[in-house]
């Protein structure tokens, strides 16, 4: 076999280089072959070319992971046809489930505005996914346009048919329903609008200083997956709008009790009114709630030897005590629990909140001193400003109770002084710190099941932690004017919500405890690579791989299947 070896000459002063084969004939080294390199400048041209070659003339990276796994969501509730069969779509162009199909994987993935959906779909997979998508055609006014034809109406139909196919399909267990509101602050302009929904009230972020849109949720206590919501105004109380959704409830009644003949309410007491349990009376749900402690001072004056220690694993540190009264014009089954932690950690924030308290007012103190001295100019103290700071910083649940200032005039001087009231604290702790009072009106369970219902209601609580995450699921931003574009954009808000809730539901029952923040982080990092090696947009050479993954990306991905979007 013939070897080859580089060989340089020297022509006139310059070097060249030639490649020689040389093998053995007769016994003998000899040249069988010899090839004209050229010189070192013409050798490395030559290489970079054939590298060139070798390089993708174009890379494009897609976002996969995230976007695949509320895509197989999207497919395994058949959302898309469910949407399209109540709202037909126009002779061309994609359905309206497609559009709101699009704003669900958007909302679950990377919330964006209407106007930058279309860029953003373009770096994901789902060109790929929806036969006729076309990013630059997903202009705010082509959503806008779909988003007219969801009346509301066609979203209480549709959502009607989700929840039974929720149960039928998944096994979504009914036995006990969570039910709350919340509420999400908005930058609707309040002079240029007239969306009614959009109202200012209590902001439960803080931001009362603007509108806001309220949202009510009936969630399954089996891993929060939404079956009812309703938008309502920002300024509605929560017992009203309690008793608006119990009439809509009550009409679903017959659809839910198909599925489930015993099915129990469970909510907080926000939502308590004399009408709205003579209304509960009226249907065929049961109901688990709590009552304000403060407002059943023979409840909290009970000693705590007369509890008892609760069992199950889930209870430990619990004791209740049981007993019957009327509530809102009804006997009804009361348990009043104490929790170990719960005291704890409401005693930690007590001490927390009088400790900022107590800075505020010292420094409040030194600067009426300052002003008393002449060591400060401006404006002299008043009493009634000093008397509205102090109120400020009492405004905190409880400092009321615990902290005694007294504001008062001397030689036109104002001073302040105040004390701890330790009777105060004590008074909290031997009373209402660690309790909890729920009711019901099954008289039949157990303290275990009461309390154990109850506790469902943080499920609830938690899709709305999940809706207001900035990252993902977030009900933000939501640009929209009026009521009907509202409406649809809490709708499928509420539509990004079941998705992501189906999908922890399913990590679980393939064994992988996980957030759904945590999962979309890990999905979000799995990308589609697509390397293209020529610049032909009719016969494209391309190849496609994902990202490497790690661990827990290959459990994600594979309880997923996810296989089944990757590019072939």
């Amino acid at each position: 076999m013939a070897q080859g070896s580089l060989t340089k000459k020297v022509i006139n002063g310059k070097p060249y280089y030639y490649l020689r084969f040389t093998q053995r004939v007769d016994g003998k080294p000899k040249v069988v072959r010899t090839v004209y390199l050229g010189k070192v400048e013409e050798i490395l041209a030559a290489i970079e070319k054939r590298r060139d070659g070798q390089r993708p003339k174009r890379v494009v990276l897609a976002e996969f992971g995230a976007v695949a796994a509320a895509w197989s969501m999207i497919q395994q509730t058949g959302l898309i046809a469910l949407i399209d069969a109540h709202v037909p779509k126009w002779d061309q162009g994609l359905s309206v489930g497609e559009y709101l199909a699009i704003a669900v994987v958007n909302r679950v993935v990377c919330p964006k505005s209407k106007r930058k959906i279309g860029p953003w779909s373009a770096k994901t997979v789902l060109p790929r996914l929806i036969n006729g998508l076309v990013p630059k055609k997903l202009t705010s006014q082509r959503f806008w346009d779909h988003m007219d034809r969801v009346s509301p109406e066609a979203i209480e139909a549709i959502e009607t048919d989700l929840a039974r196919r929720l149960v039928e399909q998944f096994g979504i267990d009914l036995n006990c329903l969570a039910f709350d509101a919340t509420n999400f602050f908005t930058f609707i302009n309040t002079r240029n609008t007239k969306a009614d929904l959009a109202q200012r009230g209590h902001n439960k972020n803080g931001r009362c200083d603007l509108r806001q849109v309220s949202l009510a949720l009936l969630v399954s206590t089996d891993f929060h997956v939404p079956l009812f919501h309703e938008s309502y105004a920002g300024n509605r109380p929560d017992a009203v709008e309690f008793r608006s959704a119990l009439t809509k409830l009550q009409q679903r009644q017959e659809e839910f009790t198909q599925q489930c003949q015993d099915i129990t309410l469970v909510f907080d007491k926000g939502n308590n009114s004399t009408e709205g349990f003579e209304m509960l009376d009226g249907t065929e749900f049961h109901f688990v709630g709590s009552l304000s402690p403060t407002q059943h001072p023979d409840l909290l004056a009970i000693d705590l030897e007369e509890f008892h220690a609760l069992r199950g694993p889930r209870l430990e540190q619990v004791s209740a005590y049981r007993a019957r009264k009327e509530v809102f014009g009804v006997e009804r089954t009361i348990v009043a629990t104490f929790n170990d932690n719960l005291y704890t950690a409401q005693l930690t924030t007590l001490t927390d909140q009088i400790g900022k308290a107590r800075r505020r007012l010292d420094a409040l103190q030194r600067r009426l001193t300052r002003h008393r001295n002449g060591k400060s100019k401006g404006k002299r103290p008043t009493r009634a400003g000093t008397q509205n700071q102090v109120k400020s910083i009492l405004k905190a649940r409880h400092m009321k109770e615990v902290l005694d200032v007294r504001v008062f005039e001397k030689d036109r001087h104002v001073s302040l002084t105040y004390r701890v009231n330790q009777r105060g604290i004590d008074h909290l702790c031997s009373t209402l710190f660690g309790k909890t009072i729920v009711f019901t009106d099954h008289a039949a369970w157990s303290d275990e099941e009461i309390v154990l219902a109850y506790r469902g209601q943080y499920r609830v609580e938690n899709a709305f932690r999940t809706m207001k995450d900035p990252h993902f699921v977030s009900f933000s931003p939501g640009f929209h004017w009026t009521d009907q574009k509202i409406r649809v954009h809490a709708f499928y808000c509420v539509l990004a919500l079941t998705m992501v809730s189906l999908l922890q539901r399913q990590f679980h029952q393939q064994g992988i405890a996980i957030s759904i923040s945590e999962a979309l982080e890990s999905l979000s990092d799995i990308k589609e690579v697509a390397l293209f090696h020529n610049r032909s947009r009719k016969n494209p050479a391309v190849t496609v791989a994902l990202t490497e993954r790690d661990e827990l990306q290959n459990q994600l991905y594979d309880a997923l299947d996810l296989k089944q979007f990757a590019f072939s």
